[in-house]
């Protein structure tokens, strides 16, 4: 055999090792994180946490072996843009997009470094993936929910508040998550018995005029589907809601501690964990492609009862007696 070729073979084996083999030999793994979003907000904290502890706890934990790059988009697209190629510059061994934004400019600039997202609603959709049973790319990742959990919330609202006769739904109109909760919403409301409208999230002053707008409509009520925008204005959502006593449902627990009535919908926290363990097995040589696209393994129902309190609402025994949390 000649040297070049042997030279060639060899170096190709060590590139191949598993990632957690290279770095017990010295070399320094990386892993990049882009999220969508604020480092500030209290609740990326909490799910950073969760996904940092979670590979402490699979041993990514010595500093001298393993380097983590954060980057935060601060909800600004181009920011957004500009990070991934950043990140994507610094040749990680795999990277953590957070949200279906962040996975998609990730995307954008590379098709071959392992990318892992915790939060995206329809991958396949989106074209992110082939299937949710096999990737087939660089990607894979987990479900926050289904579009099919949108007529569970307009279930839970009415049950929650009977008196309820119109339902505005808040949705992102440039998501492919909200346009699809519309449909399922759409479907479910005249079985029902609810009157529906939209709210397009573009803006805080928008949403100002048009949840008031709803609120001189006696019997009305919020369905807030799951976008990163509602996120960002959850305090005024919440507040709007208070300050015109109207019965809403969100996606996610963070807004009934917030203030919030009442929330179906997975442990985004969770979720997060969860992505730390495929960080793990593509570290230790799995290809994403080969791990499938996993649904959430809980939801959970939070009730708040001094918020249904302050708007006069009874809640149903039965419901009490379903809920996951109950907030006093």
């Amino acid at each position: 055999m000649k040297r070049r070729e042997f030279i060639t073979i060899v170096g190709g084996v060590a590139a191949a090792w598993p990632l957690a083999a290279r770095a017990q030999q010295g070399e320094r793994v990386r892993i990049g994180v882009l999220m969508s979003g604020f480092a500030s907000d209290p609740e990326n904290q909490i799910r950073i946490a969760a996904f940092q502890h979670r590979l402490d706890e699979l041993g990514w934990t010595d500093a001298s072996k393993v380097r983590i790059d954060y980057r935060w988009s601060g909800n600004d697209a181009d920011h957004l843009r500009s990070s991934a190629v950043e990140l994507v510059g610094l040749a990680p061994d795999v990277i953590f997009g957070g949200t279906t934004s962040a996975t998609g400019a990730l995307l954008q600039v590379t098709r071959t470094v392992p990318i892992v997202f915790a939060l995206v609603a329809d991958p396949v959709g989106a074209g992110y993936v082939e299937s949710l049973a096999r990737p087939g790319g660089n990607v894979t990742g987990f479900l926050p929910f289904e579009y099919g959990i949108a007529g569970k919330w307009l279930e839970l609202l009415k049950q929650m508040s009977p008196a309820v006769t119109r339902m505005a739904v808040i949705r992102d109109p440039n998501s492919p998550t909200g346009i699809g909760q519309w449909a399922v919403i759409q479907a479910m409301a005249p079985s029902i018995g609810v009157e529906l409208s939209l709210i397009n999230i573009r803006g805080a002053g928008e949403l100002q005029h048009d949840i008031t707008a709803l609120a001189r409509s006696p019997n009305s009520g919020l369905i807030v589907t799951g976008t990163p925008l509602a996120t960002q204005h959850r305090e005024l959502i919440i507040k709007l809601a208070a300050d015109h006593k109207l019965p809403a449902i969100y996606y996610e627990r963070y807004f009934i501690t917030g203030g919030g009535l009442i929330s179906y919908g997975s442990h985004f926290v969770d979720q997060f964990r969860r992505a730390a363990g495929y960080v793990d097995r593509i570290l230790k040589g799995e290809k994403p492609g080969d791990l499938p696209v996993q649904a959430p393994t809980r939801y959970e129902l939070v009730v708040n009862l001094k918020t249904a309190k302050a708007l006069g609402i009874d809640v149903p025994p039965a419901l009490l007696a379903r809920a996951d949390e109950v907030i006093e």
